[in-house]
């Protein structure tokens, strides 16, 4: 009998006798689809707030800040800079034949959250006319536009859902000021769902602000950024940094999405130690009650390495029926599931995707588990003396 055969054989042979070892089968099963639950909706969350804070930024838009400013809200920008800002080498210009510089000035403002009353931050974003025009991914969904110069307000549609009293025709207290929400606007998912946006001007009077935060500039295009950037920052009488849209973005959610990164890794890898030891000592077991069985195989013929391979593929099929359920556990219970998370940009709303890509990962480390636990069992089941077991038996 070639080994093939003999692998195909002794693996049927395997698999049928996993029904009389049920309890311990579970062990390896349970285990493992706790790691890969755990993992993918760690890793979900941070690839979710990833991909919200990238998808804001666009190849073809910088971003002008104060010079050491790592963030919009804690830049300012005097109206000196803004005019240097215009007619620079590489800037766009709007379809009413304008710059495309929109100065934005940014607050904070605690709102009660709408899942626990507890009050948290929410951005507010003031904008100009420029900054309508240029903001092509905003699109109203409900209501209308703010009007320049009153406390009128729309809110993003995740802002709604965070946050109380956001709904067409509410009330929202900033500064000590009534402010009315007069339309709900989507932006493609991206960041700014979770904001509020009104009139720049209005918000800087109540603040009691004369500077802007930032400014939001549209290139001709992504090849004239570095142009751009250079004729900017090598002004003398200017102090700013510029910021091409992508990056900025892409460094906001760095630092969170790391530690996700590393929360996922970390709590995965204790787990999977414990899962490793479950199927490791299961295995041993499996070995154990069939050494006789596995003994006579060999006396008749059976190679070592069939019996080595029947035993990995029993523990790899355990391990992807684990990973399975962990990863239809995690699909169930997450997949589409939006959560918040407060930083320097306010709260953050994030939506869950338990994609493939995901999945393969939990797949990925339940086989690994799966192996590891499987080959010492496996090694030691093909190193047994047949006649030693089968004097024994």
């Amino acid at each position: 009998m070639n080994s093939l055969r003999q692998v195909f054989a002794i693996t049927v042979m395997n698999l049928r006798s996993i029904s009389s070892r049920l309890g311990n089968s579970l062990v390896i099963c349970t285990g493992i689809a706790g790691v890969v639950a755990v993992l993918i909706t760690v890793l979900a969350m941070a690839h979710g707030l990833t991909q919200t804070m990238s998808s804001a930024g666009h190849a073809d838009r910088a971003i002008v800040l104060r010079k050491g400013a790592t963030a919009e809200a804690v830049s300012t920008l005097d109206r000196d800079a803004l005019v240097y800002v215009n007619a620079t080498p590489g800037l766009g210009r709007l379809p009413g034949g304008g710059w495309a510089v929109s100065p934005e000035t940014l607050i904070t403002q605690n709102l009660l959250r709408a899942d626990d009353g507890q009050m948290a931050g929410i951005l507010v974003r003031g904008i100009t006319p420029a900054g309508v025009a240029l903001r092509t991914e905003i699109k109203l969904t409900a209501g209308r536009l703010f009007r320049p110069g009153l406390q009128e307000l729309i809110a993003g549609r995740a802002a709604q859902q965070q946050f109380r009293g956001l709904h067409l025709n509410d009330e929202v207290k900033l500064h000590n000021s009534r402010w009315r929400v007069v339309g709900t606007f989507s932006s493609a998912g991206d960041v700014h769902e979770s904001e509020l946006i009104g009139d720049a001007d209005a918000i800087m009077s109540i603040a009691q602000r004369t500077v802007f935060s930032a400014a939001t500039v549209q290139l001709q295009s992504p090849l004239d950024f570095a142009t751009f950037k250079q004729a900017v920052e090598s002004s003398p009488s200017l102090k700013v940094d510029v910021q091409q849209e992508t990056d900025y973005y892409a460094r906001q959610s760095q630092n969170i999405g790391a530690l996700l990164g590393i929360v996922a890794n970390t709590v995965g890898a204790i787990m999977a130690i414990g899962a490793l030891f479950g199927a490791l000592n299961t295995m041993y077991s499996a070995v154990s009650t069939r050494s006789v069985e596995i003994a006579t195989l060999r006396a008749i013929g059976f190679s070592s390495v069939p019996v080595v391979v029947s035993i990995l593929a029993e523990a790899l099929l355990l391990a992807l029926i684990g990973a399975a359920l962990g990863c239809a556990i995690s699909w169930w219970l997450f997949n589409g599931f939006a959560f918040s998370t407060g930083d320097g940009l306010g709260q953050v709303a994030v939506q869950l995707d338990v994609g493939l890509p995901l999945i393969l990962t939990g797949a990925l480390w339940a086989c690994i588990i799966g192996l590891v636990g499987g080959l010492f069992p496996a090694v030691r089941a093909a190193r047994m003396p047949i006649a030693a077991v089968l004097n024994a038996g």
